[in-house]
């Protein structure tokens, strides 16, 4: 059979717990108002009973002192329970209406010729033995108390009290309570649910603006009630500000996608024309040396751009975290470099050996894309490599003397696919992801990459790689 679940709206629950608590609140103070109300009643009881039992205990001791030949009446139920003592039926119904009205019974219980012998009051209750041990004794239904005293002589002094009021004002307070309990649970869930819905209005505001933003696609459109106030209006800022940043994540990537589509045309454009061009007629071995020259470095530029593509879009989980010695990333940059351009002029400055934990084809690459960045925009200038300790990690700083950049070129340097117009022009064989994956490596990596450069004053590219502890320095 299918299982059907209840699923309750967060107002029903929100109410539902209201009355639940509302009704376990009035239970427990009911309960307390209950035990303690009845322990009241039946300690005033108690307190009754020991009050009127002095003066009682002290009437019967009086009828049963010893008295003179012929002091007894004709009406003595006990004649001889002390020899000479007498006590009548009608001596303890006097004594009861004397001490408390209506309401008290007495008994007096004594052991004569070997049996035990009682008198008492007319509607004593008989469920109380004429055997019971001296204290309070009280009936299973409640409906009356007995107070045992001793008296002289081996007999005893048995006070009963009709306590039927007393079960009667349980009864109606429990009566009172089983009204009260359904009440209060009803009114509290019906204030619950109109507090909830008043309180809920703001979430359902959010919820219907979260919804448009949704449809409309406008990730930068406010959302309502969004501020420092309560912790609503604090959510609603988080909300629009997860929203704004998902917005900016979204524009930069349809910028990268175009700027890719874009870069990616022109050398698919150019490699089909070689191609196209090549097959249109027949031409000499060398001719066909010379063009498919051309189209392999046309097919170079292709797969650099497809690995950093790649590179740029690797997950952020899947870098690996081993001992990457940056020297050595730095020495084969260098000598990479000067197979690029036998002519350039790059130097190494490591005099130490510095080991950062991260991914080394990662790093490898970023360290390649600041060298080759800078031989290819600044010919015919000095670059210096240098890898340094840090406290707290390493820097690896790529420098050269040539032309640099103005301040506009500057802040935008590091921008997927953005090259100067100048790099255009001159087709350095760029794409314009070098400096955008180093900074992306630095990212990932937990560090920075600054740029600083001046029109005449050269270029320098800081990559800043942060580790657990300092750097640590291998001899």
């Amino acid at each position: 059979m299918r299982r059907l679940h209840l699923r309750l709206t967060l107002r029903a629950q929100l109410a539902l717990w209201a009355a639940l608590a509302t009704g376990l609140a009035v239970a427990l103070v009911a309960g307390g108002l209950y035990v303690a109300v009845s322990g009241f009643l039946r300690q005033a009881q108690a307190q009754r009973l020991n009050s009127a039992v002095e003066v009682v205990q002290g009437r019967v001791e009086d009828l049963l002192r010893p008295r003179r030949p012929g002091e007894g009446g004709p009406d003595d139920l006990l004649p001889s329970l002390l020899g000479v003592a007498t006590v009548s039926q009608a001596d303890l119904e006097r004594i009861a209406r004397a001490v408390d009205g209506e309401g008290l019974a007495l008994r007096v219980v004594a052991l004569q010729g070997g049996e035990l012998q009682a008198v008492g009051t007319a509607g004593f209750p008989a469920l109380f033995l004429q055997t019971l041990a001296p204290g309070l004794h009280g009936t299973p239904d409640g409906a009356a108390l007995l107070l045992v005293r001793p008296l002289r002589g081996n007999a005893l002094l048995q006070i009963a009290l009709d306590t039927r009021a007393l079960n009667e004002a349980r009864r109606a307070f429990g009566r009172a309570l089983t009204l009260l309990l359904p009440l209060a649970v009803a009114l509290s869930l019906l204030v619950g649910w109109l507090v909830a819905g008043r309180l809920l209005r703001p979430v359902r505001a959010l919820e219907t603006a979260a919804r448009a933003v949704g449809a409309g696609g406008d990730l930068r459109r406010p959302l309502p009630g969004a501020g420092e106030g309560d912790e609503l209006a604090r959510l609603a800022l988080t909300l629009q500000g997860a929203f704004a940043r998902l917005a900016d994540a979204r524009e930069r990537e349809q910028g990268f996608l175009r700027a890719a589509a874009h870069d990616l045309r022109s050398p698919l454009a150019a490699l089909t024309a070689r191609v196209e061009g090549s097959l249109a007629r027949e031409r000499d071995a060398e001719r066909y040396r010379s063009e498919l020259q051309e189209i392999g470095t046309d097919i170079a530029r292709l797969s650099t751009l497809a690995n950093h593509l790649l590179l740029l879009a690797r997950d952020p989980a899947a870098v690996q975290r081993a001992p990457v010695p940056l020297r050595e990333l730095a020495a084969d940059a260098v000598d990479r470099a000067r197979e690029l351009d036998p002519l350039a002029d790059v130097d190494l400055h490591a005099p130490q050996a510095v080991t950062v934990p991260g991914d080394r084809v990662l790093l490898g690459q970023a360290i390649w894309n600041l060298t080759t960045n800078a031989v290819r925009h600044a010919p015919g200038a000095a670059v210096t490599v240098a890898v340094e300790a840090r406290e707290g990690g390493a820097m690896v700083t790529v420098t050269d003397d040539g032309p640099g950049v103005d301040a506009a070129t500057l802040a935008r340097l590091g921008e997927a696919f953005f090259r100067p117009d100048a790099s255009r022009s001159l087709d350095t064989g760029g794409h314009g992801l070098g400096l955008a994956l180093a900074r992306q490596v630095a990212a990932l990596h937990g560090g920075t990459l600054s740029l600083r450069s001046a029109p005449g004053q050269g270029f320098c590219a800081q990559l800043h790689l942060p580790a657990a502890g300092p750097a640590r320095l291998v001899p």
